[in-house]
């Protein structure tokens, strides 16, 4: 990393004001080379706060970050459903047939892996759906 002799100036709080042209070219330097974050903006004697949203402020600009997973249209962005899966020795038959108690006293049968698949969806529909069947 090379880094220019020159005096850094202050402003009335003390924080370093860095022009935009020497920002970027400190950015670039940061991308070219293999240090961490941290331990570049103390060897070029910013603030780690500071160097972090420059670096997060430059991938937004770029379009860098992937894009938000899409939540289940029935659960609001952040929410989190779970449901309760347990197999008990009993619901496996001599035959190695799963049996799902739903509620109600409805019950699904599960022989192989393309029954697991429907059966997936169908607890799928069962948690998203509106209403009780």
């Amino acid at each position: 990393m090379t880094l220019p002799d020159e005096v850094l100036q202050t402003d009335a709080l003390g924080r370093v004001r860095i022009k935009k042209a020497r920002r970027e070219a400190l950015l670039d330097e940061f991308e070219r080379g293999g240090t961490s974050g941290q331990a570049f903006a103390k060897a070029v004697g910013i603030n780690y706060q500071t160097f972090a949203s420059w670096i997060q402020k430059r991938r937004k600009a770029r379009k860098q970050y992937p894009p938000a997973a899409k939540a289940l249209p029935s659960t609001p962005a952040g929410t989190l459903r779970l449901m309760e899966a347990v197999v008990e020795p009993a619901a496996v038959n001599e035959a190695g047939t799963l049996c799902i108690h739903l509620p109600g006293g409805a019950r699904r049968e599960v022989r192989d892996a393309r029954q697991a698949v429907l059966a997936a969806e169908l607890l799928k529909a069962l948690t998203t759906a509106t209403r009780p069947c």
